[in-house]
């Protein structure tokens, strides 16, 4: 028991030093089943959802087939969790693996340790998992099967090794991108070996598409991350150099050989039994970088004397990043510390949405300027407020944090709102094999339309999520919390983005809404929300105590010298910058209500035309002859 409490620090941040000779070389054995597992899972979850034809959104006999095969690749990862969760507190202890069947160890080590709690979160979505996927019978319930296990396979990235060069949120981001399309990429290829032969024909193609974006994205991001950690020239002569190398040269057999392979299969071997061993022999080589991928995971990276002053350094080790200094407006434009993660989900946004442009201009179809521009400039708030200047400061000041949440939950919500992505995709994602398909156009309508979408559109509910939370954040010790880690700062992110996102697509947006809503509800909505946000900006600003939970405290920012007035500067700032874009959604929903008054006028102006040139009576004059009718009843 204090051997584990001495090893926990260790374990919380990925490292593990034990002299246990027994057990130790369990460790990466496991984690590669484990991870080979769970790629066979991702794989063919990929391949029950996307590859395969389905009808009117049901599985087949042969997704059926699929979606059991992954259940039981389930089972295998969930078996080797179990293991792995023993085999480390064995290590731990430095006993033997019989000493690791202790109920009170074992529960200290899955609730007081961050990989303990990484073995626990795996070990819940695997039971999840292994009970609904018997019962799914539609892709919908297979995109959330692939959906969970993805965030099985990432969330303990957060506890990998920290970069060298200090850049914890590019070291993480980076890893974060490569790990989930390299088990796309890997589990495409064994989804299309378990596929049959003749669904195997018609999936070659759609799934060549995301090779080829995923074999970017990983060599992207490898390069990042092999940087973040091998940045000095003695770090390539280590153990963890070398695997480094290793893998890089099997990365580029694999494109040759994957690029090689996919224009001779759909060229002349389309359907033949040669197709399979081909893939085979793909996926073998796929599976031995994994493993070196594995073997990476659990090897400590280098780390020179910079990295070595730097892992002393308590505000990165609070923040992740270095403390800079004292804010100007040119150090606030020009400071940028990326972050990978929302960098990567960015470029990804870019890419869709510039592809999405491309397909209607080749069709010669023309796609509104005013949306670009309002994509480009949601985008851009979201780099600046995470990456940029405003993202760096907003580590060391609640009121630069605060004006990094308006622009995220605020500012950029509105121009990715006005940009319409959802009607460019609906305009150019391609439709069903058959005509029974639903394709990824179909699914998209049938989310739109379906019982959450309805639910979550309801502006009642829209404005609870997007005013609500500022409560429940900010007013409670979660704000403290989520703080202190780059998990925390991520998961606040996405939530400012998509609550925002929500809002104002219920408000202005100009995407297809399952809900017809009445423009008058949407003002009465816009002022409640701008009194709410203002009674919420009141309460900061009268604030006696500070609500970071002694997180802007522990980092002794020499340029914040109050603490408290930088919070109800920050209660300003919100009230101040809250207020603006409510103002402007507030004046688009008057435009956008004359707008449809004047559309509806001219539709039934038409409609009149239409009438009187068959010598029909309009819709007025019916109406007026319908009142005179019922006055000549009163009269009888």
């Amino acid at each position: 028991m204090i051997r584990l409490h001495f090893f926990t620090e260790q374990v919380s941040h990925g490292h593990v030093l034990t002299s246990n000779t027994l057990v130790e070389p369990l460790i990466p054995i496991v984690k590669d089943l484990n991870l080979i597992a769970m790629i066979f899972a991702i794989g063919l979850l990929y391949a029950a959802g996307f590859l395969i034809t389905e009808v009117k959104g049901a599985l087949t006999a042969e997704g059926i087939r699929i979606r059991n095969l992954a259940r039981f690749a389930t089972l295998v990862w969930f078996i080797t969790a179990i293991g792995g969760v023993f085999i480390e507190v064995a290590n731990l202890l430095g006993h033997g693996f019989l000493d690791a069947f202790n109920v009170s160890v074992d529960r200290e080590f899955l609730f007081q340790t961050s990989l303990g709690r990484d073995f626990l979160f795996q070990m819940i979505a695997g039971v999840v998992l292994l009970i609904s996927l018997g019962r799914v019978k539609k892709v919908g319930g297979i995109y959330l099967g692939l959906i969970v296990t993805l965030l099985v396979l990432i969330i303990p990235i957060f506890q990998s090794h920290a970069s060298s060069a200090g850049n914890h949120g590019l070291a993480i981001g980076s890893l974060i991108f490569h790990v989930l399309f390299v088990s796309l990429w890997v589990g495409g290829v064994i989804g299309l070996l378990a596929i049959a032969p003749a669904e195997r024909e018609h999936s070659i193609n759609r799934f060549s598409s995301l090779a080829l974006w995923c074999a970017i994205i990983v060599g992207a991001s490898g390069v990042i991350s092999a940087w973040t950690r091998l940045n000095f020239l003695s770090a390539w002569q280590s153990l963890y150099g070398v695997l480094v190398i290793l893998k890089i040269v099997l990365f580029v057999v694999l494109v040759f050989i994957g690029s090689k392979h996919r224009k001779f299969i759909m060229t002349k071997l389309t359907g033949t039994q040669q197709v399979f061993r081909l893939l085979a022999n793909e996926s073998l080589i796929m599976l031995e970088t994994v493993c070196i991928g594995g073997l990476l995971s659990t090897t400590q990276p280098p780390l020179s004397k910079a990295s070595l002053n730097l892992a002393t350094d308590q505000i990165i080790s609070i923040t992740g990043i270095s403390m800079p200094g004292a804010p100007t407006f040119w150090k606030v434009m020009s400071a940028y510390v990326p972050d990978a993660t929302v960098i990567g989900v960015l470029l990804v946004m870019t890419a869709l949405y510039v592809k999405g442009v491309l397909i209607l201009s080749k069709r010669g179809d023309k796609w509104p300027v005013g949306r670009i521009v309002a994509f480009a400039l949601g985008i851009a708030g979201v780099d600046f407020a995470t990456s940029g200047g405003l993202g760096v400061y907003a580590h060391f000041a609640f009121s630069y944090h605060m004006i990094a949440h308006m622009i995220l939950g605020m500012i950029a919500p509105i121009g990715f709102v006005l940009s319409a992505p959802i009607t460019l995709a609906l305009r150019t994602l391609p439709q069903g094999r058959t005509d029974k398909e639903r394709g990824l156009r179909g699914t998209l309508i049938t989310l739109i339309h379906s019982r959450y979408m309805t639910i979550m559109t309801n502006p009642i509910v829209a404005l609870t999520i997007f005013d609500g939370s500022l409560f429940a954040l900010y007013l409670t010790p979660l704000f403290g919390s989520l703080m202190k880690s780059h998990s925390g700062h991520l998961f606040m992110d996405l939530h400012f983005l998509l609550a925002g996102y929500l809002f104002f697509y219920v408000i202005i947006g100009i995407d297809p809404n399952p809900r017809k809503i009445p423009h008058i509800v949407r003002i009465i909505i816009l002022f409640a929300a701008m009194s709410i946000h203002a009674f919420f900006s009141i309460t900061l600003l009268s604030t006696s105590s500070l609500i970071d939970g002694g997180y802007f405290t522990s980092l002794h920012t020499p340029w914040v010298t109050n603490l408290l007035a930088d919070q109800h500067a920050g209660g300003a700032i919100g009230w101040a910058m809250g207020e603006i874009p409510i103002l402007i959604a507030l004046i688009a929903t008057f435009i956008q209500w004359v707008k449809d008054d004047g559309k509806e006028s001219k539709r039934s102006d038409r409609a009149s035309d239409r009438a009187a040139a068959m010598g029909e009576d309009d819709e007025l004059a019916k109406y007026n002859k319908y009142l005179a009718e019922l006055n000549r009843r009163d009269q009888r």
